[in-house]
């Protein structure tokens, strides 16, 4: 008797795994056929939210969760490219003025949510900062505000900044698919097998570089990564099952985290979410209509390369209306950057501020 029940419970968890795992692959997957934005993360994290909420009693290793980061980190990498590095020569004035200008907003917005909505201020602070949402959730983790609740703000942000753009660049004019956008999807998603084991190399090296270092695990794969890619040394290869294992096991491990006291909060704060990510938006458009006429730029152009997060979708739709391509990639890239090297300093000042 006293040998059968572990076995039971060893039986039952294992059940629990491969149902998580087959569950959250297949709810990824949908949710990314249907051009959901980041649909291969939230699909996970709602079905790992589900099992966490109904007592599962799983969770994730950490070593998987920081193999997630590095995988971010080095699809961040992809990004950096010469083309993008002399758009950012030629304009660099304007684009940092811009970025500064977004950074201190997010941060305006966030101290709001703190103040009025009652949300904890470190959360608040890597809620809405303005970067790649896995990114700002991985540090978030790393610097110990509650990823559950960045996690939901950020993506509630994500949703909100690809509805409103697609639906600016529609209005202003938006063309069909480019040939660039599948030229650019095809190099990312080589299956080259040298280039997916250096790819995998750069990420297990660099998360173990990055093992003493605040959110080390993201930054030193993007480091590496985008040295070696400028070099001509490596080509990024992210097949799509290394997104979809990467992008599972961050959102598993933030979704398993979850319990009903949790959900209780975060759908009482999510009005406060909605509404602060929109005025963030509406404040990056008013910065966008200032700069396009003060350097006489156009405002789609200028309007995608400030938009609030949503690298990724910003550069498709650049691309699809024929706005400046290297100018919003340049300068998305580099509040990507400035968000992930001044985030920590950010959180501490809004945290500071909120309590003072």
């Amino acid at each position: 008797m006293q040998t059968t029940a572990p076995k039971s419970l060893l039986a039952r968890k294992t059940f629990r795994w491969i149902a998580l795992v087959g569950i959250a692959g297949l709810a990824g997957q949908a949710l990314h056929a249907i051009a959901v934005p980041a649909g291969l993360f939230l699909g996970p994290m709602l079905i790992a939210i589900a099992f966490g909420v109904c007592g599962a009693n799983l969770s994730l290793h950490r070593h998987l969760f920081k193999f997630g980061q590095g995988c971010v980190g080095l699809l961040v990498a992809h990004s950096v490219t010469w083309s993008v590095l002399t758009s950012l020569a030629q304009s660099w004035h304007v684009m940092l003025f811009a970025t500064l200008i977004t950074v201190v907003l997010s941060a305006v917005v966030g101290l709001g949510t703190v103040r009025f909505g009652g949300i904890p201020g470190s959360t608040a602070a890597w809620g809405t900062a303005p970067g790649a949402a896995s990114a700002m959730v991985s540090m978030a983790e790393e610097y110990g505000a509650d990823s559950r609740v960045v996690a939901t703000m950020q993506y509630v942000r994500v949703v909100c900044v690809v509805m409103i753009g697609s639906l600016v660049s529609h209005l202003l004019g938006a063309s069909s698919f480019s040939p660039e956008v599948a030229q650019a999807s095809a190099a990312l998603h080589d299956t080259t097998a040298s280039n997916i084991i250096l790819s995998l190399a750069v990420i297990l090296f660099g998360v173990a570089a990055g093992s003493k270092i605040p959110a080390g695990a993201l930054l030193m794969p993007l480091l590496i990564g985008g040295t070696l890619q400028l070099s001509g040394l490596l080509e990024i290869a992210m097949p799509n099952w290394l997104l979809a294992t990467a992008y599972g096991a961050i959102g598993c491990y933030i979704g398993l985290r979850f319990d009903r006291n949790t959900v209780r909060y975060v759908i009482k704060h999510l009005p406060t979410m909605i509404i602060g990510t929109v005025i963030l938006i509406l404040l990056c458009a008013s910065c966008a209509w200032a700069l396009a006429l003060a350097t006489g730029t156009e405002f789609l152009s200028m309007y995608l390369a400030t938009s609030p997060g949503g690298l990724d979708a910003m550069a498709i739709i650049a691309v699809e209306t024929h706005a400046d391509v290297g100018m919003v990639l340049a300068m998305q890239t580099l509040r990507l950057f400035g968000v992930i090297l001044t985030g920590a300093y950010f959180a501490k000042q809004i945290i500071r501020l909120t309590q003072a």
